[in-house]
């Protein structure tokens, strides 16, 4: 027996609405988005609290506790994934960090936004030496940072011992794959 031309449209409506219900779960679940997970990122983002918003004051008079010789001193550090790079300017024994670099670290993780948005120049700045907080999520990172702020010290007469990575190598080893 065969089915009605009007059974057989009722069917392939039904069929229409059951294959366009299913699909409507394959698009972004957010405009603009290409994924759900950029989707997620962005509806998250716009509801969070920025965990950097906290403000860091330094003491422009601040004078650092070591002994420093005036100049411009870059230290190097190892960060999650890749070399940190801090250059500090000294005078009269105040220290100014003039620019934080990464060289690897993942966006969008960790210190990659402390590094961009110089959260970490602003805390070398208010400490007046390495001994910085360390940032939720960016352990490592920091680590690097205090590494490189070591170092640069280091090269200003501070008396300081080198931070090593782990394992006891230093980070000229690190970088000649020793």
């Amino acid at each position: 027996m065969m089915a009605s031309p009007k059974s057989m449209r009722a069917i392939a409506a039904c069929g229409t609405c059951a294959l366009a219900f299913a699909m409507t779960g394959c698009g972004a679940s957010f405009e603009g988005s290409g994924s759900k997970d950029a989707a997620s990122a962005e509806q998250l983002a716009m509801h969070a609290d920025d965990p950097w918003a906290v403000e860091v004051g330094a003491d422009a008079k601040a004078k650092s506790e070591f002994q420093l010789a005036d100049g411009v001193y870059t230290g190097k550090g190892l960060g999650m994934d890749g070399l940190i790079t801090v250059t500090l300017a000294v005078q009269d024994n105040h220290i100014s960090c003039v620019e934080v670099t990464q060289e690897g670290e993942t966006q969008s993780v960790g210190g990659f936004e402390a590094i961009r948005d110089g959260k970490y120049a602003a805390m070398i700045d208010a400490e007046q030496g390495p001994d910085i907080d360390c940032i939720s999520g960016a352990t490592i990172t920091t680590a690097g940072v205090r590494q490189a702020a070591t170092d640069a010290l280091i090269q200003a007469g501070a008396d300081l011992q080198p931070v090593e990575v782990g394992g006891g190598t230093t980070i000229d080893l690190v970088q000649k794959g020793e």
